[in-house]
């Protein structure tokens, strides 16, 4: 074999080894976009389930901080008294039912407040004996701050679910997003009320699952190219 024949060879060899480490480079590119794709839909699927078990508010959330996604949906339990009654217009149910929603902040221990939505407005003088001063045992479910406004604040009127729109008329540290309340106590004593439940989030996939699933195709694709052009590059050669 001449010095010229084994140059070239050695040439090949090395742009052979270059061409598969840039393949396998975009072939794990398109693996990693699979992966985050696989992810990002098994984070739907746990977003979406209820944890049934009963767990103490303050053993999840924290006052003045966003909730973790752990924290959503869970069913909670927390005790105190009213200190204040909202009125939340244009609600919808889990059943897609749109009415106006009585919202009461519960203070917690000594300094601590979160917004309980406790049935409907059109109820809320159905329990006259209850009194702001009274504890209440509440058990509901806890949900993240809503983000779009249903109605205009005003004296008595919150706009949306969400404590961050009641921060300028309390001087309680409060919970961040609100509990629809299952059942209230006193005393042992069932408070009865029409129980609602959070209106129902569409489960779609969104679109950066899809953006993902996109770039394993382009990766791929450009792993096959590059597999694929020292042969192209041989037919025109011929």
């Amino acid at each position: 074999m001449t010095p010229a024949t084994s140059k070239n060879l050695a040439s090949k060899v090395a742009a052979g080894f270059v061409v598969v480490i840039i393949a396998a480079t975009f072939f794990s590119l398109g693996i990693w976009q699979l992966n985050r794709a696989a992810a990002l839909k098994a984070s739907l699927v746990t977003a979406t389930t209820i944890d049934e078990k009963t767990v103490a508010l303050d053993s999840i959330a924290t006052v003045n901080t966003s909730l973790t996604p752990t924290a959503l949906n869970r069913m909670v339990k927390v005790s105190g008294h009213y200190v204040a009654d909202f009125k939340a217009p244009g609600q919808v149910d889990s059943s897609g039912k749109l009415a106006d929603w009585e919202v009461g902040l519960l203070q917690v221990a000594t300094n601590e407040g979160v917004l309980v939505v406790r049935g409907l407005w059109a109820e809320r003088l159905l329990n006259p004996d209850i009194e702001q001063s009274m504890v209440i045992d509440i058990l509901g479910q806890l949900h993240a701050h809503q983000d779009g406004d249903r109605a205009d604040n005003s004296a008595g009127v919150i706009s949306r679910l969400d404590s961050a729109v009641i921060v300028g008329i309390t001087d309680l540290d409060l919970f961040d997003g609100y509990i629809v309340a299952r059942s209230e106590t006193h005393n042992g004593a069932e408070i009865v009320r029409t129980r609602l439940t959070a209106e129902k989030l569409t489960s779609r996939i969104p679109g950066f699952y899809w953006q993902h699933l996109s770039y394993v195709v382009i990766w791929w694709l450009m792993a096959a190219v590059v597999l694929y052009l020292p042969f192209y590059r041989r037919k025109v050669d011929l």
